[in-house]
């Protein structure tokens, strides 16, 4: 078996500890054993795509009939992931890990993949961090000298960590030249020096899944999830998944993930940005019928995003497993009139998620946790979800998930300015390591650049005419808009920090992927590259 070789831009302090020979020895054993594998998918992931542009069509599949229509449930969650009904998302550095931890919610999603930049320093620290949390040694003191501790005799959050999706690659461990992929590197150290642990604090090694997009991707992480505990000597199913249902293709095969994943399933989530973005790649060229509007007006109670939730909702709950809703991103300010307004709408989107049938939801701050609990101990009360409410009432076909034209709105100038300001400052912080940001009184990851440059990239490929001006998007439109935006923040910011921010440098990336005529799958991609 090859060696790892470890090529990162310096030695951190206690890297040692997450990559000792046999951690690495455990990661060769994966990269070797299921790496052609993701190859393959991947490629297969194009494949598709082709045969989307060609036919401008989706629907569910025929082959797998017999498992939509046939009688199985997933397997029973584990007790730590029965009550699912808040859960707080963020990134694994040592504050946040803290404060996720103590925040009151059940559950926290760990997050290595679109709220984490994936700086090696992010990379390894993020493992450590975990690891001290789960061994009760992690504290942290900030630059004003306040001190996060964890509550020595609160009930903590349970932890679901989330790597990377299949696409990414870590460059900094590689086997014979070749970069180890970012999910099995994420998963394969977190499950190595943490799974043993977990369970002996009556929890267990438990993932989120991102960014699937077929159920032979499912597959590939079931296989993943049975070598490693055989190899480490981890009871069979004490690995827990939940998948992230934030693409297009993967919402036609809901059924089939959990079925690929059954002893290991314990939900599906539904997300909105990265779904939205999902469409708009695999339909980039369907015309004016999958234009999207304004990211903000495309909201969950649009017609075709409600088909995706119901469907969801019914989905889980006739497998037995638990449905969890979408973030709600705000972040508590000083304006007491602007809570008061965000907290509203916060409270109605939980309200709405919990009268579907969902069995919990995100959110993005600790401020929202007793708002979203309220929401769903109003429906929940004592008991831990509400899987016993099947939703036989909803059928949903593939026009209904496919009917993007539904919305009411249409693009607007204002909607394009808002892209290049959100697109911009968050590539920034994400260049600058950073990779949950805080924009507009809104915690934003990956998926909100994702969908800004999708959105700006369709619009001038579809000839859009904005709704407010009349005006036709262009390219040279929007570098017209653009220039005035960029104006607009170095003014905000200050000269000086504008350099040192390397703001031009956000700005000119998310320029070119908007611009250019070939479409990228991935803005991480060459984003990632930009990394030290």
């Amino acid at each position: 078996m090859s060696a790892v070789s470890v090529e990162a831009p310096k030695i951190l302090p206690r890297q040692e500890e997450v990559l000792t020979e046999e951690a690495l020895g455990f990661l060769a054993e994966l990269h070797e054993r299921f790496t052609p594998r993701r190859d393959e998918l991947l490629l297969a992931r194009a494949r598709r795509r082709r045969e989307i542009a060609e036919t401008g069509r989706l629907d569910f599949l025929p082959d797998t009939a017999h498992i939509r229509e046939g009688e199985w449930r997933v397997a029973p969650a584990p007790p730590a992931l029965q009550d699912r009904r808040v859960e707080i998302t963020g990134p694994t550095d040592r504050k946040m890990t803290v404060n996720a931890l103590n925040s009151g919610a059940r559950v926290w999603l760990a997050d290595f993949e679109d709220a984490s930049s994936p700086t090696w320093e992010n990379v390894i620290g993020g493992q450590l961090n975990l690891a001290d949390a789960f061994r009760r040694r992690i504290d942290f003191t900030d630059e004003r000298g306040k001190h996060y501790a964890l509550r020595p005799d609160a009930e903590l959050a349970t932890a679901v960590m989330r790597p990377r999706g299949w696409h990414l690659d870590e460059r900094h461990l590689k086997i014979g030249g070749r970069a180890v992929p970012g999910a099995l590197v994420d998963f394969g150290l977190y499950f190595f020096h943490n799974a043993r642990r977990l369970r002996e604090i009556g929890k267990g090694p438990y993932f989120y899944l991102a960014k699937l997009e077929s159920h032979h991707e499912a597959r590939l992480w079931n296989d993943v999830f049975v070598f490693a505990q055989g190899a480490l000597g981890v009871p069979q199913g004490t690995v827990r998944a939940t998948v992230l249902i934030e693409t297009i293709t993967a919402a036609f095969e809901m059924e089939e993930i959990l079925h690929e994943l059954r002893e290991h399933a314990s939900g599906l989530n539904a997300g909105r940005w990265d779904y939205l973005f999902s469409i708009v790649k695999n339909f980039r060229d369907g015309g004016e019928k999958f234009v999207l509007p304004d990211r903000n007006s495309v909201t969950m109670t649009a017609p075709f995003m409600r088909a995706y939730t119901e469907l969801l909702v019914r989905t889980c709950h006739k497998r037995g497993a638990h449905a969890i809703g979408g973030m709600a991103a705000f972040i508590p300010s000083r304006d007491a009139k602007v809570n008061t307004l965000a907290f509203q709408k916060v409270k109605s989107d939980k309200d709405r998620e919990a009268g579907d049938g969902f069995d919990g939801s995100w959110v993005a701050h600790p401020g929202l946790v007793p708002v979203a609990r309220e929401s769903f101990d109003a429906v929940l009360g004592e008991r831990p979800h509400q899987k016993d409410r099947l939703r036989e009432d909803v059928h949903v076909t593939a026009d209904e998930l496919l009917a993007v034209d539904t919305t009411g709105a249409r693009p607007t100038c204002e909607g394009l300015r808002n892209a290049i300001q959100v697109g911009t400052r968050y590539l920034q912080s994400w260049l600058a390591g950073r990779g949950a940001v805080a924009v507009f009184n809104l915690m934003e990851d990956v998926a909100t650049a994702e969908i800004s440059r999708s959105q700006i990239w369709q619009w001038i490929n579809a000839e859009v005419v904005l709704a407010d001006t009349g005006e036709r998007v262009t390219r040279d439109f929007v570098r017209r808009v653009a220039a005035d935006q960029l104006v607009a923040i170095r003014d905000e910011v200050g000269e000086d920090a504008f350099v040192s921010g390397d703001w031009q440098r956000a700005f000119d990336l998310l320029l070119r992927l908007s611009l250019e005529e070939g479409y990228v799958d991935f803005l991480t991609l060459p984003a990632y590259d930009l990394l030290p």
